[in-house]
């Protein structure tokens, strides 16, 4: 793999770990789209890369934000259970959604996103 190549993934994931450190979540929704402009990732690969770069910005997380005392693990629990199941059911039925409705529904997700913030 070219220099340049390597630096582009790299710019990329440093974008997701700022995203993820900065603001708590959100990593992929900058990741994805940053794959697709940077690198020549397929498309359909696009996806499940990210999750496997996101697995180790959020271990990362857990960790500074645990020794620091700041995370309410019964809080917390409800919504990791949650999330695992989700994280399953989208593992096994992601490959039969068309990349161009992943794409819309994270542009989607984002627009709602900010608006909320800003509102």
């Amino acid at each position: 793999m070219e220099k340049r190549a390597i630096l582009k993934m790299a710019m990329a994931g440093i974008g997701a770990g700022a995203v993820t450190g900065l603001f708590g979540a959100g990593g992929g929704m900058v990741l994805v789209p940053l794959l697709t402009m940077l690198t020549s990732v397929d498309d359909q690969k696009i996806f499940p890369s990210s999750i496997a770069i996101i697995l180790p910005i959020c271990i990362v997380s857990i960790l500074v934000t645990s020794a620091i005392r700041t995370v309410d693990w019964q809080q917390a629990l409800p919504y990791l259970i949650g999330s695992a199941a989700g994280g399953v059911m989208a593992g096994k039925w992601g490959r039969k959604v068309p990349v161009t409705w992943l794409h819309r529904g994270l542009g989607i997700l984002i627009l709602w996103g900010g608006y909320r913030y800003l509102c």
